[in-house]
């Protein structure tokens, strides 16, 4: 996979990604979404909302290939996933990333979130700053 290219991850990190997505396509709901950028006749990006509880929802699978990055895409994918939290009735979003991803965070920070959670942990074949971040909608 692209993270494992491009920070150094090992296959456990796949697992990590593939696990629960196969849950979420099997079992989405109409609180849920994600949406996918095609090009070539190839998926080259992606974001999700997932359900947490009635009033909170999990950004995942924020992705974009390099060669789509710096476009804007991805201020749009992040626009699209926050406004469908708003119509669905979400009061609050959560999402979890990496120190490392700092491009990322700065999209992060510039839609409200803010981190609420850090810890040094080893995971994916390498020691990483895991971080967590949420908005208030």
């Amino acid at each position: 996979m692209l993270y494992g290219q491009e920070r150094g991850f090992d296959y456990t990190f796949d697992a990590y990604v593939a696990e629960p997505l196969s849950h979420f396509i099997k079992n989405m709901n109409a609180r849920e979404r994600i949406w996918l950028v095609e090009k070539d006749d190839m998926v080259k990006g992606s974001i999700a909302i997932v359900n947490i509880s009635e009033t909170q929802a999990q950004l995942r699978w924020f992705l974009l290939s390099p060669d789509l990055r710096g476009l804007g895409l991805g201020k749009r994918l992040m626009q699209s996933a926050m406004d469908f939290c708003k119509t669905a009735g979400y009061t609050s979003v959560i999402l979890q990333t990496i120190s490392e991803q700092t491009v990322a965070i700065q999209l992060y920070e510039s839609f409200g979130f803010t981190n609420i959670f850090q810890k040094e942990t080893t995971m994916w074949g390498r020691t990483v700053q895991e971080e967590k971040y949420e908005v208030s909608l």
